[in-house]
């Protein structure tokens, strides 16, 4: 495998200072500000006094040939940092890479050199592909504060970005960051656009690829928004945070993986702006397709099959819209060298019947081993994208990707190379027959007896996160019934699990005023066409 990176990858850039530096003891300050960079400074500090900073002006801060842009929170409490300090958030600390108490410079920084793309985006125009790249490499080196990122995301989600822009950001997202070369002809990975609950189709597809002979290393992410991500529900079996280079050996043994991307420095300028787009629910196609593809690519994918839910309460919700989606990605992945195939598949309700980390890890283990109880949805979805990618292969005639995939399931081979993996990276020793479920419980009942004619997505997932998932490994929502079920007063809809007494009133409370179904006569349930 081979690493190709560009210059510099490990610390940003910073614009030279004219100033001269002034000398603080470093101090770090534990607080947890999500990709962004924030230095404190006593409001009694001479430094603070002298140079002139306000609050939320950028700093440089220098040590040891190491430099990093930080935002100024001003502090007027000893406790958190002396007048000869300066202090440095998480990320920024981590980013610095010097113990604490270590002497620190401190200028004022210069602003991002494409401050000007920036505005002229923000005024409404369209960007050239060298203002894409300038932007991209300012936000990887975290010369943006989160005000500027905000403006950034929000003037690509208001003026949408035509399908040239859209690549232009999708190419500098890969530039910013690692990209991976597996010296192999065919690599293939799989992904969903999201916002479907319990949708845990990935870890399947990867030991059934992998058993073929496919080579498919899977970095997944962790929930942001959502009751579990990848990363999170396979956590519950192994370890996910591993060194990249014994990810890599993993790969090689195995043909795949399933673990957390945040150790590859996959597409570094992604991370930052999900931490200011999740937060205002802004998903705008464009950015999407960049944030999906851009990860893919650097990866080292050459074949992605990319599923595409449509529901009343999914992401797409309707086949025009996921029809100009796929066009939009079908147009970058062809420029950027990527195959791709995508699949519009059936949002309508969550995928399998728990929704959390735990609960979602027993239905994966249940389809795996064949279970009577296994969900048939997770499994047949499973089974079909599995297929489509089993297809890429050149030795295998089109058609016939879902008969092979089925019979290395129904063989035992999936089950062996998850096995595998699973030890590879470091079992947990989790008993799918006996899952560790958070122990607060409570019901909700149908208020009456009908059809399940709908299920929210975004409510269900609601409750779920309201309940502890994903930090609760064991909270969050196991569904008694799915669509098109009968079901008479009284009955049990789901069940909702907590660990915590407060997090099991959140989710009681939300439950109350919407319990995320919807009841009628048979003849109202939704149809969906899908391409399966």
């Amino acid at each position: 495998m081979h690493i190709e990176t560009s210059e510099p990858r490990d610390m940003p850039v910073a614009p030279v200072s004219t100033q001269a530096p002034s000398q603080l003891a470093l101090r770090r300050v534990a607080i947890d500000t999500w990709r962004e960079n924030v230095a404190y400074l006593h409001r009694d500090c001479a430094v603070y006094r002298a140079e002139g900073f306000q609050a939320l002006s950028k700093i440089e801060v220098r040590a040891n040939g190491r430099h990093i842009l930080a935002t100024v929170n001003v502090v007027g409490d000893d406790a958190i940092v002396g007048c000869n300090e300066l202090g440095l958030s998480e990320d920024a600390f981590a980013q610095l890479d010097v113990e604490n108490g270590h002497t620190v410079s401190v200028t004022q920084a210069e602003p991002p050199e494409s401050m000007g793309a920036l505005f002229r985006k923000i005024a409404g125009e369209r960007l050239t592909r060298a203002d894409y790249a300038a932007i991209v490499r300012d936000i990887a080196g975290h010369h943006y504060s989160k005000i500027e990122l905000t403006a950034f995301v929000v003037a690509c989600n208001r003026d949408e970005l035509d399908r040239e822009e859209v690549f232009f950001l999708t190419d500098a997202m890969v530039a910013s960051g690692r990209r991976l070369d597996w010296h192999e002809p065919l690599v293939v990975d799989k992904h969903c656009i999201g916002g479907i609950p319990g949708n845990r189709t990935t870890m399947l597809v990867v030991p059934i690829v992998a058993a073929h002979g496919m080579l498919c290393p899977k970095t997944s992410s962790r929930a942001i928004t959502s009751p579990a991500g990848t990363a999170d529900t396979m956590e519950v079996l192994t370890k996910v945070e591993l060194p990249f280079e014994q990810l890599a050996d993993i790969v090689r043994d195995y043909r795949g993986c399933l673990a957390w991307g945040g150790t590859a420095n996959l597409s570094p300028a992604d991370d930052v702006l999900i931490s200011v787009e999740r937060p205002l629910s802004i998903d705008s196609p464009g950015q999407m397709v960049a944030s999906i593809l851009s990860k893919k690519v650097a990866a080292g994918a050459t074949h992605l099959v990319l599923d595409i839910p449509i529901g009343p309460t999914a992401k797409v919700r309707s086949m025009p819209e996921a029809q100009r989606l796929r066009r939009l990605f079908e147009y970058v992945a062809r420029r950027m060298g990527l195959s791709l195939d995508v699949v519009i598949t059936d949002g309508r309700q969550p995928v399998g019947n728990g929704i959390g980390p735990v609960l979602e890890a027993r239905d994966v283990m249940r389809v795996l081993q064949n279970d009577p109880d296994a969900p048939n949805d997770l499994r047949q979805k499973a089974l079909r994208l599995a297929g489509r990618l089993i297809e890429c292969d050149p030795d295998v005639r089109g058609g016939d990707g879902y008969a092979i995939a089925r019979d290395i399931l129904d063989s035992g081979r999936a089950l062996k190379r998850m096995e595998e993996i699973i030890a590879a990276q470091g079992s947990k020793g989790f008993d799918y027959l006996h899952p560790q479920l958070g122990r607060l419980t409570f019901d909700v009942c149908a208020p009456a007896s009908g059809t399940v004619v709908g299920i929210d997505n975004f409510q269900i997932a609601r409750v779920a996160r309201l309940a502890g998932a994903p930090k609760v490994q064991g909270a969050g929502v196991d569904l008694v019934h799915k669509l098109g079920a009968t079901v008479a007063q009284g009955d049990v809809l789901y069940r909702v699990h907590a660990g915590y007494p407060a997090d099991l009133e959140f989710a009681r409370q939300a439950s109350v005023r919407d319990i995320g179904y919807r009841l009628g006569t048979a003849d109202a349930v939704p149809q969906v066409f899908v391409e399966f």
